[in-house]
């Protein structure tokens, strides 16, 4: 694949998640669908302001919510730095992010604040604990949001990203389901900056990177996910992860997409077949659906993920970077790049960071 090719896709992935932070920024988190058709109509299909009294009430359409504010500060320090540097990132939410903030769910920039980030707050500006002594336990896709970018930049070296995205995932996130499942979404990110699709055979190149030791999971099953048969010997257990398995969910859910005789019809239903709330689990499974079934299509991907209600900012966040990666920057309609505030900033840092990506596979 052709260096501009690739870098097209890898601004696609940032900018995609961009505009699906800043898209649902109005109709975030209605879980009566009944509610949210009221107050914005059958089909959302641009920018909104939030209503009065809700998640980012006072933001205006266009506008991105904290985890976009998040992701650009990723976003700065990679390219300011060329990689990822911890010491960095840290100190960014330090001084331009967290003094801003007071704890509570309705106070900071961009509106609403997520527990995980809460939580990190609380030890870092109260307890003044150290950087690396600041996750907790929440179950969202927070980090995900921010590392995604990790992914992108790294999107060639599997190790490095594995590592990088774990590292920066552990400064809000310590359970290690979380970790695992955070890192296998930068790692099938990665595979689709390179040229790859979110298709069924996506999950069994993933389990080559296993079984090379490019990704830290254990490879506990034997060949095609088989169990062992008595007298085998113990599979290899080298990594860090309790099992492969999250790295296997995006081809289920590539072959639910692709199976004519399993129906979500409309499509913004996935979110009520795997669920609206805000739970990795509920996220990454509508998210890899959406990006398999219009992996060409990043209008139709992220306006389903908007419309399906619930969580569906991280829901529209994660399934634009997909399908951003898929598709590339060139073929994101061109009305979503210009409603969105600071595009040209933003644009510029996305198309920086793509030029600085490392090719040559390890």
């Amino acid at each position: 694949m052709s260096e501009s090719i690739v870098q097209d896709r890898a601004a696609g992935a940032i900018m995609g998640a961009f505009i699906g932070d800043a898209l649902a920024l109005g109709p975030h988190w209605y879980y009566d669908l009944a509610e949210l058709r009221r107050d914005y109509g059958e089909w959302i299909n641009t920018y909104t302001d939030p209503k009065p009294g809700r998640y980012h009430s006072g933001r205006k359409a266009g506008q991105l919510s904290q985890a976009g504010i998040i992701l650009s500060l990723m976003l700065h320090s990679l390219v300011e730095q060329n990689g990822y540097d911890e010491a960095d990132f840290c100190r960014r939410m330090d001084e331009e992010l967290f003094p801003f903030m007071d704890g509570t769910p309705m106070n900071g920039p961009g509106g609403y604040t997520s527990q995980s980030i809460r939580e990190s707050w609380r030890r870092r500006m109260e307890q003044q604990l150290p950087w690396g002594q600041t996750g907790g336990h929440a179950d969202d896709t927070e980090a995900i949001e921010r590392t995604l970018a990790i992914a992108v930049r790294y999107a060639f070296q599997p190790v490095e990203l594995a590592t990088a995205v774990a590292k920066n995932c552990r400064l809000t996130q310590i359970d290690d389901t979380v970790i695992s499942m955070t890192v296998a979404y930068a790692a099938v990110l990665g595979m689709l900056v390179q040229g790859h699709a979110l298709d069924s055979s996506i999950s069994g190149k993933l389990m080559e990177l296993v079984k090379s030791g490019s990704l830290p999971f254990h490879a506990v099953t034997f060949a095609d996910l088989q169990p062992p048969r008595p007298g085998d010997p113990d599979p290899p257990r080298a990594g860090r992860f309790a099992s492969p398995d999250a790295l296997l969910t995006p081809s289920y859910m590539a072959q639910a997409a692709e199976d004519p005789n399993i129906v979500i019809e409309p499509a913004w239903k996935v979110s009520i077949v795997y669920g609206m709330p805000c739970a990795i689990y509920h996220q990454l499974p509508a998210a890899y659906y959406l990006a398999a079934r219009f992996r060409d299509d990043f209008e139709s991907a992220v306006l389903h993920a908007v419309n399906g209600g619930g969580q569906n900012q991280a829901r529209a966040i994660l399934t634009g970077a997909l399908v951003g990666a898929q598709a590339g920057l060139s073929k994101i309609p061109q009305r979503f790049l210009d409603g969105l505030e600071d595009r040209e900033m933003l644009q510029h840092l996305a198309l920086k960071l793509a030029s600085q990506i490392e090719t040559k596979r390890e």
